[in-house]
């Protein structure tokens, strides 16, 4: 481990290289999957928008929540945070083994899957483009501060960096530090102001009004 990156990574399933245009395989692969009466394409748009919309990052922001309010449940989450997370009734596919790391005055964690896009579904839903994107995939582990400030986070010099590296086998739930000045607020208010890009480690919660 150095001052600025925590660099763990152990997949033991294939990946291909990403291609040059993600988006029309994708897409040419859908449409001969749905030409070949494979993929029924109203079940598949029903799981996009399952996973993009009620799924979604508001399970995570539920489990970030109840975890600035209960020392408890924290406590749990930080230990076994799979466990913790299927107390709530989430858990399912891309979720089966889930770790948290707790950012603090002291130290900041980011997450990433360098070999292709490994990502905890169950609490974040589907992944943002920028997080499959080559770009960060293959800069956020030699230069995390600085694809941070592009985020719009500067963050002091005596902050430790900490990236964390998603497999098949182990995902990733970032805590964010939790807002001052919301002491008197509840689990359903705090949850809104938890932002998927925190959770990531690119983001910071929202201040409260």
């Amino acid at each position: 481990m150095t001052d600025d990156t925590h660099h763990s990574h152990k997949h033991e399933h294939d990946h291909s290289h990403v291609p040059p245009d993600p988006a029309l395989r994708v897409q040419a692969l859908e449409s001969l999957l749905v030409r070949k009466g494979l993929v029924n394409p109203e079940t598949l748009n029903t799981i996009i928008d399952t996973y993009a919309n009620d799924v979604g990052p508001r399970n995570g922001a539920r489990v970030v929540a109840k975890a600035w309010s209960d020392p408890d449940y924290r406590a749990w989450l930080l230990r076994d945070a799979t466990a913790a997370i299927a107390s709530l009734g989430y858990e399912g596919r891309q979720g089966e083994h889930i770790v948290a790391v707790e950012n603090t005055d002291k130290v900041h964690n980011m997450v990433v899957c360098t070999l292709c896009s490994c990502y905890p579904w169950p609490v974040l839903g589907l992944p943002p483009a920028w997080y499959k994107s080559e770009a960060y995939r293959s800069r956020v582990v030699r230069e995390p501060r600085a694809v941070l400030r592009e985020f719009g986070i500067t963050l002091p010099e005596e902050t430790e960096v900490r990236v964390w590296d998603s497999t098949s086998e182990m995902r990733y739930l970032v805590v964010p530090r939790r807002p001052e000045g919301t002491e008197g607020l509840n689990e359903s208010e705090l949850a809104d102001l938890v932002t998927r890009d925190s959770m990531i480690g690119t983001g910071q919660p929202r201040q409260p009004d």
